[in-house]
């Protein structure tokens, strides 16, 4: 049976790549994007997660389309990376009103439907730099690491209510983000991944669809890394 899935930051990278997966499944798949033009597809909607209203109309919007949302993949994220003594209020706020408020927020609305329904997924992108650190990335990666502690929280919260809250924690993935950064920098990460490579995407998406169905049933509050182990034993 069909489900209705929301996806945001569902226009590219990971959030597309987890989308598209959904749709491959047979499912109902709504995303949410900030700017530029949606992908052909899915239903898509333009909603910015740091503006409370904007996320009602889209979760008014999905809802009406599909249903209430059964499977929530909070994905958006931005970076505003700096070393910490250059780094601004502005740069450290933003960074965690979108990472981390902003995926409370989409969380809280989501719930609202599964406690009704007595069942949903709730499945949060965070990094493996909120385990392990990351120079330059001090907002980036208190905002991930957030994420682990509320979703924890949450899936404590929800359980009885047949709602699971997880956490995926993905390493370097070859995305729009990461081909943006130096080349030199790019084969010293290579080097510290026991695997030698960067993720593809879609294999990100796998585990999510995994949490996602039946399988998974009984996994809530955990952390699962797609880093090709370069956060192990963090």
């Amino acid at each position: 049976m069909a489900r209705s899935v929301l996806v945001t930051g569902g226009n590219r990278g990971i959030g597309w790549a987890v989308a598209q997966a959904f749709v491959a499944l047979g499912d109902q798949v709504a995303i949410t994007y900030r700017t530029g033009e949606p992908p052909d597809g899915v239903f898509a909607v333009r909603a910015d997660v740091t503006d409370p209203e904007s996320l009602d109309a889209a979760f008014a919007a999905v809802e009406e389309h599909q249903g209430p949302v059964e499977v929530l993949v909070a994905n958006a994220g931005i970076n505003r990376d700096t070393l910490l003594l250059r780094m601004t209020d502005d740069d450290f706020e933003s960074v965690m009103q979108t990472n981390l408020v902003g995926s409370f927020r989409v969380a809280k609305r989501a719930t609202k439907g599964m406690m009704r329904m007595r069942r949903g997924r709730l499945i949060f992108i965070s990094s493996v730099v909120a385990l392990m650190g990351s120079p330059g990335q001090t907002n980036y990666a208190a905002a991930k690491a957030g994420l682990i502690g509320f979703a924890r929280s949450a899936a404590r919260e929800l359980g009885s209510r047949g709602i699971t809250a997880n956490v995926v924690a993905p390493g370097f993935i070859e995305t729009d983000m990461t081909a943006e950064l130096p080349e030199d920098r790019r084969q010293a990460i290579m080097g510290q991944i026991p695997l030698g490579r960067y993720a593809a995407p879609h294999e990100v998406a796998a585990v999510v669809t995994f949490l996602a169905g039946d399988g998974a049933g009984y996994i809530t509050g955990a952390v699962i890394p797609v880093d090709g182990g370069l956060g192990m034993g963090h």
